[in-house]
């Protein structure tokens, strides 16, 4: 047995309050360091309704110094959208890729990284809370979170925040991919079943329109040969990401990069060499091109469903 929605709930509130406790700490210990190198990149900000339009074009604005770490421990802190502005999105992400480089003394390397672990750790909860505890459906967990945490950026509250020793570089991209997810008959029918039972009007159609919609692609579904293999295959949000360079273990890591890595440096001649965010631009993009094992046909494009065989 779970918990209760009203155990939930309960929960949520304090976990959030302590969160927003030791975002307050960690912030209180950043600005105790001393700063040696800070380049982040603001991204233009994602209207309500915007969330999913693919992006063709990214420009950046870049800060240094003072005004990047400012910027930086705002995104940190920024949960809710009381922070934000109205016309902004509560569904997207602010993303502010970048690095913050701090002297830190192996005291406070520790302390740092304790810091960072707990909020972690409390990210994690926070998520467990919402996506699984809560025992809601997606499409149920917004309006659930905005009743009880009024104006949650989610994502921004799920964000890990990265700790990273001492590197010889770190430079910025852009990472843009394909999602390619088996899945079963069944569970896309269940899918389709559910969303049918809901009843409800999707713009531009109306409740009736909608059903003989999802009626239709029910009937698409059964009519496929047995033994088809069914995919989703997506294309995902283009996202800043970061390479950070070990010289000494020959090693580079890449990382999804939508806040600040905050990197930790023995000393002022330890800073690694920051790279620059180039704007993005869609068309410029060179693919690897890879041909697909077997040729996928689509079937069901608004689930980005395809099949390997039709007949």
């Amino acid at each position: 047995m779970g918990m209760s929605r009203y155990d939930v709930i309960e929960q949520l509130h304090a976990v959030v309050a302590q969160l927003e406790h030791e975002l307050h700490g960690l912030q209180q210990q950043i600005m105790s360091l001393r700063l040696l190198a800070a380049r982040v990149f603001e991204l233009p900000d994602v209207a309500k309704g915007q969330e999913h339009e693919p992006l063709t074009q990214i420009s950046v604005r870049q800060l240094t110094g003072q005004p990047a770490l400012q910027r930086t421990l705002a995104h940190f802190n920024r949960l809710f959208m009381q922070h934000q502005s109205e016309k902004l999105s509560t569904k997207a992400a602010v993303r502010l890729p970048g690095a913050i480089c701090m002297e830190t003394s192996s005291t406070q390397s520790a302390l740092l990284r304790e810091q960072t672990e707990t909020i972690n750790q409390l990210k994690r909860r926070l998520e467990q809370l919402i996506t699984v505890e809560s025992g809601l459906p997606s499409e149920e967990r917004f309006e659930f979170v905005h009743t009880h945490l009024h104006g949650l950026i989610t994502l921004n509250a799920y964000r890990n925040i990265a700790l990273i020793d001492s590197p010889d570089s770190v430079r910025f991209g852009w990472a843009n991919k394909h999602i390619i997810k088996k899945v079963s008959l069944s569970e896309i029918l269940e899918k389709l079943q559910k969303s049918l039972k809901a009843g409800r009007a999707v713009a531009p159609w109306s409740r009736e329109q909608w059903a003989e919609r999802v009626e239709d692609e029910i009937m698409l579904l059964k009519a496929l040969p047995a033994g088809a293999v069914l995919k989703i295959k997506r294309p995902v949000k283009v996202q800043p990401i970061a390479r950070v360079w070990h010289a000494e273990q020959q090693k580079q890591i890449q990382l999804a990069c939508p806040s600040p890595l905050l990197v930790l440096c023995p000393d002022a001649n330890s800073v690694p060499r920051l790279g620059e965010l180039l704007n993005y631009d869609a068309d410029k993009v060179v693919h690897r091109y890879k041909p697909d094992a077997q040729p996928l046909h689509l079937i069901i494009p608004r689930l980005h469903l395809y099949t390997d065989r039709l007949a």
